[in-house]
């Protein structure tokens, strides 16, 4: 039985970070005691060099998914069987279980698992071998009970950084993380509306017996709960009793004296249960309308403008150059260039950043006629002709992909041809061996090879594009932004041939 529980059953420990029913809510806190969490989270976090090995995210967020659908099914099975009313929480589950079901499917695919495997990870407490970023925003979710406040957020964010410098990868996680927290919360609150709708079931069936409902008999309630004190009835089933067994019926008071007499042995009273009810109900109400309202906000929120609020590199790039003026594909060039050279020698991404920013600044006080003006743009060091020596400098070990790109650019066209080629020349291969075996001569041979020639190379050049295509890529070129318009000291005059 749900709602009567044997008290040797009461409560056990909680092994796993995801065992706890409780929904994720702490004390409320204003955005000035959510800097100082932050900046106190920063100082106690630890990155874990070697992480443990814990349930995937993808998993658990399927898992979520199952559970949603089961209480979406359970509310509108009870609204089709004519339930007397709803709770707020549950209308807004039922209303909105559209919007959820869109933003698990979008949290899905957001979870590439490469992604998240480039995360730092927490090396000890209750998120140990988590995304440290799943922390920080269990701990924003839990103090403001679910209620995501883009400035508020970035704050948050921001004054965790001023102790400890997250990664742009975990930045650009937050809006999939923060869909991961909210929904596991939801999760927690549709279980507890499963289990409150079972608790109701159960109270209603022990109602009916005790006062005889529907045509039968009533039976007495020794018959019906048995000895007071060996169960002990749920909250959500208590109230569920008191509220159909307090109608004046005097069949009902040995009930009502048994509940009573457990609520007091559990150190309680009907009151309290009821006030107590009411008020978990309402707050799980008020968890349930923020989370929705978050989801919907989140889905609607510019994160590539969150991002660059809240990227400590980027403010170090926009100091004194143009970065802010380029277009946004330009500065993620920048920022990618610095991953990339954060990953191969082992430095922090702020710190590169500043290397870049201050060899800029070195070129431009060293400016003379000779010097390329281009050396006076953190760019030439990250994705121009400089970035060869400033990798060279931090020690950079370039990853087996980046060489063979790296060999490809300095090598120009050659390879690109030799391998169009060699393939060809594959393709013509093995028919030729299979007509020689056969017994053709020389002569045939070559009028085969001479006619295949052609459309071998086509097959060649195609199969060769692809390879290229999907190992390499295409290569951005950087532009400006130009909000504005073209500015008088960058106009100048194409002339067409005509």
């Amino acid at each position: 039985m749900t709602g009567l529980k044997p008290l040797a059953r009461l409560s056990r420990a909680s092994p796993s970070l995801w065992d706890s029913r409780a929904p994720i809510r702490e004390e409320l806190f204003g955005v000035e005691r959510l800097e100082e969490h932050a900046r106190s989270l920063a100082a106690s976090l630890g990155i874990a060099s070697k992480p443990a090995r814990v349930e995937p995210l993808a998993r658990r967020l399927a898992d979520n998914a199952a559970v949603l659908l089961d209480a979406y099914r359970t509310v509108a099975g009870a609204t089709d069987e004519g339930a007397a009313t709803l709770t707020p929480a549950e209308e807004w589950l039922i209303d909105n279980y559209h919007l959820v079901e869109k933003q698990i499917h979008a949290t899905r695919n957001d979870l590439q698992p490469r992604s998240f495997r480039l995360l730092p990870k927490l090396a000890t407490g209750p998120f140990a071998g988590y995304p440290r970023v799943l922390a920080l925003l269990w701990a924003y979710v839990a103090h403001t009970d679910s209620r995501l406040v883009p400035e508020t957020l970035c704050r948050y964010l921001r004054a965790y950084q001023g102790v400890d410098v997250l990664t742009m990868g975990e930045l650009w996680a937050i809006v999939s993380t923060l869909r991961i927290v909210l929904i596991e919360n939801l999760r927690r609150l549709g279980a507890q509306v499963i289990a409150d709708r079972a608790a109701c079931r159960e109270a209603d069936i022990l109602a009916d017996r005790l006062l005889g409902t529907g045509g039968r008999a009533a039976e007495p309630a020794a018959a019906v709960l048995g000895p007071a004190g060996h169960m002990q009835p749920g909250a959500t089933c208590a109230v569920r009793l008191l509220q159909r067994l307090r109608d004046g019926d005097p069949r009902s008071l040995p009930a009502i004296n048994w509940l009573d007499e457990c609520l007091a042995g559990m150190g309680t009273t009907a009151e309290a249960v009821v006030r107590d009810e009411h008020q978990r109900q309402g707050a799980a109400s008020v968890s349930v309308r923020n989370i929705i309202t978050s989801l919907r906000l989140a889905s609607d929120l510019d994160w590539t403008e969150m991002f660059e609020r809240m990227s400590l590199v980027d403010d170090v790039l926009a100091d004194g150059s143009g970065f802010r003026a380029m277009d946004f594909p330009t500065r993620d060039l920048y920022r990618k260039a610095i991953e990339e050279l954060a990953r191969g020698s082992g430095r922090a991404e702020i710190d590169i950043a500043r290397d870049a920013v201050q060899a800029a600044e070195q070129a431009r006080c060293a400016a003379s006629a000779e010097t390329d003006e281009r050396r006076k743009d953190p760019g030439f060091f990250l994705i121009g002709p400089g970035r060869a020596a400033f990798a060279a400098a931090l020690g950079f070990r370039p990853s087996l992909r980046l060489r063979l790109w790296q060999m490809n650019q300095a090598a120009g066209v050659g390879p690109y041809v030799g391998a169009i080629s060699l393939v060809a020349a594959l393709l013509l291969l093995c028919p030729l061996l299979v007509l020689h075996a056969w017994g053709f001569g020389p002569g045939v041979l070559l009028l085969f090879g001479a006619l295949g020639a052609v459309p071998a190379l086509d097959v060649s050049v195609a199969l060769v594009n692809r390879g290229a295509a999907w190992g390499f890529g295409p290569r951005l070129l950087p532009a400006m932004e130009l909000r504005g318009g073209v500015p008088p000291e960058l106009r100048t005059l194409v002339v067409v041939p005509m």
